[in-house]
């Protein structure tokens, strides 16, 4: 998540309203009997006047009545806008899940929905993370599981029937209140903080304990089961449930990093370009496992994902992301360093291949002085190769110990051992002393032992 306040606000309420809350699909009328489940309970926000033949009430539940809000008792006379009676259920709300990312859409500070651009998230920060603000729409009531795996589900601030509660305190005394039992239930823990992100690198969302909860939720949206890619070997960012064609980037970073800096200046220089036209990117700060001879560790790095993926179809899918992706490698090779970035790492999957780092570019000082020396060394060593070859450089002969460089020795006085040439301990013959027809020089007399070649068959 970056530094920035982000606002994600709760979709479903449990208004009387809402036709969408009733079995009908329809708001009742006058004709019409009423009827909550007596063992659900449930807070129902009534913003105007209805007149009903009956209504059958919940054993725990409210009924919150806006201004001018009531219920009037149906006296047998016709009604032009309700031509049918019978019994009107209200929808089970308990389903409504806090880790559903479908539930939850990003709105300005204001409560505005946010306009569409071309920063998205991974699944795991569609829901509300550590250090974002939640919005509960005013003149709303609502239920929510918030079942979890975490053991508190920090927030930075929660907005409720109107009032914003961004104090410990201030939530405390909410959830004393009558309402909070109607509108919480499930084994999670709400608590909020009143801080926001503290690391102008960014933070990290939170959420990874709950990401197997929050991807059976998609996929029970979905169908349950991923999209078909177009890719062969979709790439899978992490914090995200499904794979995608297009690119990763993932970047190490100095303490000079911003990310809300950097985040603007991919925007403003790369994706604005009319050619990155379709082209979606996600940035946020994530915790990857790390790896030592195929074990993975209890330890998390810290490092900045980049998913980028675009909306071309078949072989074209994911080219557009690839060629973005590869612009902001060569853009962290030439200014990674002033923007706090050590290093990082590309990988590539489009309709036309398959997923593969293509792209390693380290950017600290101490690697590129390596590089260079290496490149240095090869340079000189080539050089000395080169005039070795052309005769313009001699080098100093390296002669082996005594025991395996024979000696000249003088004819007069040869030892009794010379006449064996070299010694096999394999074959222990016996050197022939025929003459073979070869001039040997007379000062020094050398055989060569051959074990498949059998002397005596020379001789006859």
């Amino acid at each position: 998540a970056a530094t920035a306040a982000v606002y994600k606000q709760w979709i479903p309420n449990t208004n009387f309203e809402t036709a969408s809350n009733w079995d009908k699909g329809r708001v009742p009328c006058a004709s019409n009997m009423v009827h909550f489940e007596k063992d659900k309970v449930v807070s129902v926000f009534v913003g105007s006047p209805h007149v009903l033949t009956d209504m059958y009430l919940p054993l725990n539940g409210e009924l919150v009545l806006a201004a001018g809000a009531g219920f009037t008792a149906f006296d047998g006379s016709w009604d032009p806008g309700c031509d049918s009676g019978g019994t009107v259920r209200f929808a089970d709300a308990e389903h409504h899940a806090w880790f559903d990312p479908t539930l939850w859409q990003d709105v300005l500070p204001s409560g505005e929905l946010k306009p569409s651009g071309p920063l998205f998230s991974v699944d795991e920060e569609r829901v509300p993370c550590h250090y974002d603000d939640v919005i509960f729409q005013p003149e709303t009531s609502f239920r929510v599981n918030i079942d979890s795996s975490q053991p508190v589900i920090h927030l930075r601030s929660i907005s409720a029937m109107g009032q914003e509660l961004n104090t410990p305190a201030s939530w405390a005394g909410y959830l004393q209140g009558p309402s909070a039992p109607l509108q919480f239930h499930g084994n999670g823990t709400l608590q909020v903080t009143g801080t926001g992100c503290p690391d102008k690198s960014g933070c990290a969302c939170g959420n990874a304990l709950d990401g197997p909860r929050i991807c059976a939720a998609l996929l029970r949206a979905s169908g349950r089961q991923c999209p078909e890619p177009a890719c062969q070997s979709p790439l899978q960012p992490l914090g995200h449930c499904c794979g995608v064609c297009g690119a990763t980037i993932n970047l190490d970073f100095t303490p000079d990093f911003d990310l809300q800096k950097y985040q603007d200046r991919l925007v403003q220089e790369l994706l604005s370009q009319p050619k990155y036209a379709g082209v979606q990117m996600a940035i946020s700060k994530v915790h990857k496992a790390q790896t030592f001879l195929g074990i993975v560790s209890q330890s998390a790095a810290p490092l900045i994902q980049i998913v980028l993926i675009d909306d071309r179809a078949g072989e074209q899918a994911g080219t557009a992301a690839e060629q973005l992706a590869a612009d902001i490698m060569e853009n962290v090779a030439q200014h990674g360093e002033a923007l706090g970035i050590s290093s990082g790492r590309m990988e590539v999957a489009t309709g036309s291949t398959a997923s593969g780092q293509v792209g390693s570019y380290p950017v600290s000082r101490i690697t590129a002085a390596t590089v260079m020396g290496l490149l240095f060394s090869l340079l000189f060593l080539g050089g000395i190769l080169f005039l070795y070859r052309k005769g313009k450089l001699r080098l100093p002969v390296l002669r082996l110990p005594q025991s395996w460089d024979r000696l000249e020795e003088p004819v007069a006085s040869p030892a009794p051992a010379s006449d064996k040439g070299f010694d096999n301990p394999v074959f222990n013959v016996e050197p022939p002393v025929a003459d073979l027809g070869e001039e040997t020089p007379k000062d020094l007399q050398v055989f060569y032992l051959n074990p498949l070649y059998d002397a005596s068959e020379t001789e006859t």
